[in-house]
C-alpha cells in the first residue's frame, strides 16, 4: 500500500477523498451509535455537510470517462437532492424515513462508488494493491 497517488492527484480527488473518509467515519459512527443524541445530530450535520463536499468535488473529477461526466455523477446528484431531503425528514420527526434515507446515503454514497474505485486502473486500486 502507497498513498503516492493521491499525493500526486489533483486537489479535486484529494478533497474528494478526504471528505469520504470524514464522512464514512462520522457515517459509521452514527449508525452503530445512539440516536437521536446531541452528538449524534452534530455528527450527522458534519456528516451530510461532508457528503455534500464529496459529491460537488466530484464534478472536478472526470477521468473515468476521459474528461467528460461518468455514471458515478448520477450518484453525486442523487446525494446533493437526498441529503438535505433527509435532514428534513429528521427535522420533521419523519424519523423511519430518515433512517432509510441515511442509510442509504451510506451504502449507495459511500460503500458503492468507493468499492467501484478498487478496480484495476483506477487510483484507489493503485493505493491499495501496489
Amino acid at each position: 500500500m502507497t498513498l503516492e497517488p493521491i499525493l500526486q492527484a489533483s486537489p479535486a480527488i484529494q478533497v474528494h477523498l478526504a471528505t469520504i473518509a470524514g464522512a464514512l467515519v462520522l457515517g459509521t459512527w452514527n449508525i452503530i451509535g445512539t440516536k437521536g443524541t446531541p452528538a449524534h445530530r452534530l455528527r450527522g450535520r458534519t456528516y451530510l455537510l461532508l457528503m455534500i463536499a464529496a459529491s460537488l468535488s466530484s464534478f472536478g473529477i472526470q477521468h473515468l470517462n476521459k474528461g467528460g461526466f461518468s455514471f458515478l455523477h448520477l450518484l453525486s446528484i442523487l446525494v446533493l437532492v437526498m441529503a438535505p431531503f433527509g435532514w428534513w425528514t429528521a427535522r420533521t420527526g419523519r424519523l423511519r424515513t430518515h433512517r432509510h434515507i441515511m442509510i442509504g446515503l451510506y451504502f449507495g454514497g459511500i460503500w458503492v462508488p468507493g468499492i467501484l474505485t478498487l478496480l484495476p486502473g483506477r487510483l484507489l486500486h493503485r493505493v491499495v494493491f501496489s
